[in-house]
């Protein structure tokens, strides 16, 4: 993807408590770029766990709330979750990730997603090193406890369309299918798409994680700041961030949004 310049910070010395979170626009975050860069975001806090599916993680330098993201960088070894604190939507940006409950047995690799249900219980195995991109929302009750894969070959169907005051071509034809949505329902993923649009830049109520699965699209945020991403990008719109959309051709993505009720 081509962006202009990075937002992220780099991680504090372990033996420092993680600063807050500096006051500057919200903007849109190039994931895969952070998952690879082990020198950006912040260590979690000291834990008496030694899972490390829970510990084995970077975050990104958030202002405190339910939300929560970041990569997981695991070297081939395997362990097991009693309780997941919270629902929890994972991408794998990097190698081969299969998770088990009961007889149940889901293999997720490069570029294959699925939300790990809040309560969860389930063993892991990483062949060999994998890197997974998350986002984690608190709050939700416990659900089933499943873990849902985001389905590969989506029945997607019409869906509502861009705000027409916002809209700077004509309306765009778009599709969606929702794989998860939360008990309280502010947390929902699943896969959309849309014929080619150029919308305004507007105020994101909601932080929304992207996974391009066709096409591409370019974002410019309220300082000028622009980034296209394009199909195989993970990337992240903060809430509150104010920016315009422009694709240029049919897109799809996979998505993970949690919009406050």
């Amino acid at each position: 993807m081509k962006i202009e310049h990075d937002l992220l910070q780099n991680e504090p010395a372990a033996s420092q408590p993680p600063l807050a979170a500096p006051s500057r626009p919200r903007s849109f975050i190039d994931l895969k770029a952070f998952a690879l860069d082990p020198s950006q975001g912040i260590a979690p806090a000291a834990s008496q766990s030694d899972e490390r599916f829970l510990t084995s993680r970077r975050f990104l330098d958030f202002p405190p709330g339910p939300v929560s993201v970041g990569v997981i960088t695991l070297a081939a070894e395997s362990g097991a979750v009693s309780s997941h604190p919270a629902d929890e939507f994972v991408i794998v940006a990097e190698g081969t990730i299969t998770f088990e409950q009961g007889e149940r047995a889901l293999t997720l690799e490069a570029g294959s997603s699925a939300v790990i249900a809040h309560g969860a219980k389930f063993s892991w195995s990483a062949q060999g090193p994998v890197s997974v991109v998350f986002m984690r929302c608190s709050g939700s009750p416990s659900a089933d406890g499943n873990i849902v894969r985001i389905d590969d070959a989506p029945q997607l169907q019409p869906s509502g369309s861009p705000s027409a005051e916002l809209l700077l071509t004509p309306t765009p034809a778009c599709r969606n299918q929702t794989d998860y949505r939360s008990p309280n329902g502010e947390f929902t993923c699943g896969t959309w798409d849309s014929t080619p649009y150029h919308r305004a830049a507007m105020s994101y109520s909601h932080y929304e994680l992207m996974y391009l699965l066709q096409g591409s699209v370019t974002f410019v945020d309220e300082t000028g700041r622009s980034g296209t991403f394009s199909r195989g990008d993970i990337f992240l719109v903060e809430q509150n961030a104010r920016c315009s959309w422009e694709s240029r051709e049919q897109v799809a993505k996979v998505y993970a949004i949690y919009r406050p009720s």
